[in-house]
């Protein structure tokens, strides 16, 4: 459905910025805001074609500061890499248009082809869509690019960490030790850097649930260059804090299993596999709120930090 309310309104000058891309006889008929984004609020546009018909775009909008950096260099990063992943197969956004610095926009945007599907986030099923995602993380990992991305950058440091509540301080003490440690040397792969089932779309057939099948990967804003276990890591952790500890280690496993290659001895895999849930850590409130707006309201910000705690001790007995 459509929305033209005043929350879903485009703004005067990003509305003019985006009727200068449209087909000629095309024009906005309507906006829609999509829920869940972390970092920046998302439209889908409703575009009146030529001959009566409709189609839709996605605009992405930075209104604020982030976590991740400025906004010019959000940007600038996913409309590379849209245009890098131009023809190589990958279900991902076209890019329409980009206006970086909000030198048109009233804030930072960029203007990208929508594609089917939904995000899926319940339990439910879950058993059947962790190998898709295992194997679409392989396809990213398989991307060569002309010009490769920037070097990765850690998300957390060893001084910035924070120990939940009532978590093992022992156990939480030794896995910070571990990314006190130099980095491990590693062969680079092309990154998404945010692979995590919010970032993935899924057409799930009512009648047909095990027929599930992954329509995109949206919000390529931190891709990067770097080790194919730090993608995993983050969408282990996603899947432990989603879904239980159990299932952020059965990804990483169910990603060997498409043929996916990791750290081969297990201290390297634990230094690239612990900096995710370390990350976590410092946002865990953040984290779970979009979660919450989703629909799954039972991922308070202590359930998500007790999960973490109990994920951190899994890979630390696992690979410690």
């Amino acid at each position: 459905m459509t929305n033209h309310d005043e929350a879903a309104a485009v703004r005067p000058l990003t509305r003019a910025w985006v009727s200068r891309h449209l087909e000629a006889g095309e024009r906005i008929v309507g906006a829609e805001v999509l829920h869940g984004g972390a970092t920046a609020d998302m439209r889908r546009l409703t575009i009146g074609t030529r001959d009566g018909g409709t189609r839709h775009l996605v605009l992405r909008s930075f209104v604020g500061p982030t976590r991740q950096g400025p906004a010019e260099d959000l940007l600038h990063r996913e409309a590379d890499a849209l245009t890098t992943l131009t023809g190589t197969g990958m279900q991902a956004p076209g890019l329409v248009a980009v206006d970086p610095t909000a030198a048109h926009c009233e804030y930072p945007s960029l203007l990208m082809t929508h594609l089917p599907g939904r995000t899926v986030l319940d339990d439910e099923g879950l058993e059947s869509r962790l190998p898709l995602l295992a194997r679409q993380l392989v396809a990213v990992h398989a991307v060569r690019p002309a010009v490769r991305p920037r070097e990765y950058v850690a998300l957390t440091t060893a001084d910035t960490v924070v120990t939940p509540a009532d978590a093992d301080a022992t156990v939480w003490a030794a896995a910070i030790d571990v990314i006190r440690r130099p980095a491990r040397r590693y062969q680079g792969r092309f990154l998404h850097r945010d692979f995590q089932p919010g970032n993935v779309l899924f057409d799930l057939p009512p009648e047909d649930p095990a027929g599930a099948r992954i329509t995109g990967v949206v919000d390529w804003a931190a891709a990067s260059w770097g080790p194919a276990d730090l993608d995993v890591a983050h969408c282990s952790t996603n899947l432990a804090l989603l879904h239980g500890p159990a299932w952020g280690l059965r990804f990483t496993e169910a990603y060997q299993e498409a043929g996916g290659m990791l750290a081969a001895a297990s201290d390297e895999r634990l230094y690239w596999q612990v900096r995710a849930p370390l990350a976590f850590s410092e946002e865990v409130q953040s984290v779970a709120q979009p979660w919450r707006e989703t629909g799954r309201t039972e991922l308070t910000t202590r359930a998500v930090e007790e999960r973490l705690d109990a994920y951190v001790t899994s890979l630390m007995d696992a690979l410690g």
